[in-house]
C-alpha cells in the first residue's frame, strides 16, 4: 500500500537516492539479525520483526532503484540494460549461494559441499551453519552496493518543479481513479499481478516440491537453485537483447508460455513415475527431469522479470515513474496469497502435493490472456500532466 504513496512523494521532490540509502540500511539490519535465531533462544516474534524489516527494506529499495532505469540510457537500450542488470544479479546470487554451500552449509555428513567442516567453527547442532546466511547476505549486499552509491547518478530533470506531498498524493489519487481509462497499463498491471504470483509460487514451492515429492536433501535443493540461477543469468541477458530488438511484450509472452509448459511438465514428475510411466526404483530420471524444469524456470523467470521492468517504463507516465513502479509493486503484492492458497487447497482436496502445483498453470494462462489488451509501447499520449 505504501509503495505508490512513497513513489509519488519521491517523484514530487525529484529525488530517489536518499530513499534507496534508507531502505538499504533496513535490509542490511534485518538480514543480519537472522543470525539471532538459534534453536535454544528462538523467539518467533523477534524473528518475524527482523525478517519484516529486511523484506520491507529490500522491496522498497528495489522500487526506487527500478525507477532509475529510464535515466540510465536511451529508450532502445533499456531492454539490454534491464536484462544485463538482472543477469548480473543472478550471477551474484550464484556466487553467494555457492559460497554458502561450499564453506558454510553442512550436509547430512556434517561436511560442506567442499568436504570440509563449516568454517569459523560454526556448529550445525545450533543451526549456525544455516543461520550464517543472514550476516553473509547483509555483508554481500552492503559491499556490492558501494559501486552503486559511488557512481550511479540520478541526473534530475532540470525542468522539474518540486511540489508538495499533498499535491503528490492528489496526483496519485488521479492516477488510481483514471487507471481503468488507461486500458493498456491497467491490463498489464492485472496480467503481471497474476503471472508474477505464479512465478513466485514456482520459486517458493520448487524446493518444497522437491522435498515432498522427490525426497531431495537440502544440498540437492541448493544445487537446483544454482542451476536455476545460472540459466536465469544467461537468459536474462539474452532476453534483454531480444527486448531491445523486438520490445518487451514478445519476450514476456514467450516466457509465460515456457513457464506454463514447465508447470504442466512438473506435475507429471514423481519419484516412481514420469507422466504416468513407471520408472525403476532408485532411477535418477525424475531428478534429471526436475533439474531440466529448474533450468527452464530460471531461464524464463529471469528474462520475464527483466522484460517486465522494461514494460513498466513503456506503460507509465514518464513524469511519475517512481509512482508507477510503486503501483507495480503494489499489484505484485496484492495477490501474493493466491498461489500458496490455491496450491494448499488443491493439495488438500486431491491428497497430492504433485497435483497441488496445477493452479500455477492457471494463473499463467489468465496472465497471458490479459496481455491481449496491452499495447507494446503504452499510451503515453493519454496521460495528463502531473500536479505542480
Amino acid at each position: 500500500v505504501l509503495a505508490p504513496v512513497l513513489g509519488a512523494v519521491a517523484d514530487s521532490r525529484g529525488r530517489r537516492m536518499p530513499w534507496i540509502w534508507a531502505f538499504s540500511v533496513m535490509y542490511v539490519v534485518g538480514a543480519y539479525g537472522l543470525w539471532y535465531t538459534a534453536p535454544d533462544q528462538f523467539d518467533v516474534t523477534r524473528t518475524l520483526i527482523l525478517f519484516g524489516i529486511g523484506l520491507i527494506g529490500m522491496e522498497f529499495a528495489t522500487i526506487f532503484t527500478n525507477a532509475m532505469l529510464p535515466g540510465l540510457g536511451a529508450k532502445d537500450d533499456l531492454g539490454k540494460i534491464s536484462g544485463s542488470g538482472w543477469a548480473f544479479g543472478y550471477i551474484g546470487g550464484v556466487l553467494a549461494l555457492a559460497l554458502m554451500l561450499l564453506l558454510f552449509q553442512a550436509g547430512d555428513s556434517g561436511k560442506t559441499m567442499a568436504g570440509i567442516a563449516p568454517i569459523f567453527g560454526l556448529d550445525p547442532s545450533t543451526g549456525a551453519d544455516t543461520r550464517i546466511v543472514g550476516p553473509l547476505t547483509a555483508i554481500w549486499y552492503a559491499v556490492f552496493k558501494i559501486p552503486f552509491f559511488l557512481w550511479v547518478r540520478e541526473n534530475p530533470d532540470p525542468n522539474h518543479k518540486p511540489h508538495t506531498v499533498a499535491e503528490a498524493l492528489g496526483g496519485l489519487r488521479e492516477t488510481l481513479r483514471g487507471l481503468p481509462k488507461h486500458k493498456s497499463l491497467f491490463s498489464y498491471l492485472g496480467s503481471s499481478m497474476l503471472y508474477r504470483d505464479a512465478l513466485n509460487g514456482m520459486y517458493t514451492f520448487g524446493g518444497i516440491y522437491a522435498f515432498g515429492v522427490l525426497d531431495w536433501s537440502i544440498m540437492m535443493v541448493g544445487i537446483f537453485g544454482i542451476v536455476a540461477a545460472l540459466t536465469g543469468a544467461i537468459f536474462a541477458w539474452i532476453g534483454g537483447k531480444a527486448d531491445a530488438a523486438f520490445g518487451p511484450k514478445p519476450v514476456i509472452i514467450v516466457c509465460i508460455v515456457t513457464l506454463l509448459f514447465t508447470a504442466v511438465f512438473v506435475v507429471g514428475l514423481s519419484r516412481d513415475a514420469v507422466f504416468g510411466i513407471p520408472v525403476a526404483q532408485g532411477s535418477s530420471l525424475p531428478d534429471i527431469l526436475f533439474f531440466v524444469a529448474g533450468g527452464l524456470i530460471g531461464a524464463a523467470g529471469g528474462a520475464l522479470q527483466a522484460a517486465s521492468r522494461t514494460m513498466v517504463v513503456r506503460q507509465s507516465n514518464p513524469e511519475r515513474m517512481t509512482e508507477a513502479f510503486g503501483l507495480y509493486a503494489l499489484s505484485g503484492k496484492a495477490t501474493t496469497f493466491l498461489a500458496p492458497l490455491l496450491i494448499g487447497i488443491v493439495s488438500e482436496v486431491s491428497g497430492s502435493q504433485r497435483l497441488g502445483i496445477t493452479p500455477i498453470a492457471g494463473l499463467f494462462l489468465i496472465g497471458l490472456v490479459l496481455l491481449l489488451w496491452v499495447k507494446p509501447d503504452g499510451e503515453h499520449s493519454t496521460w495528463s500532466e502531473p500536479s505542480s
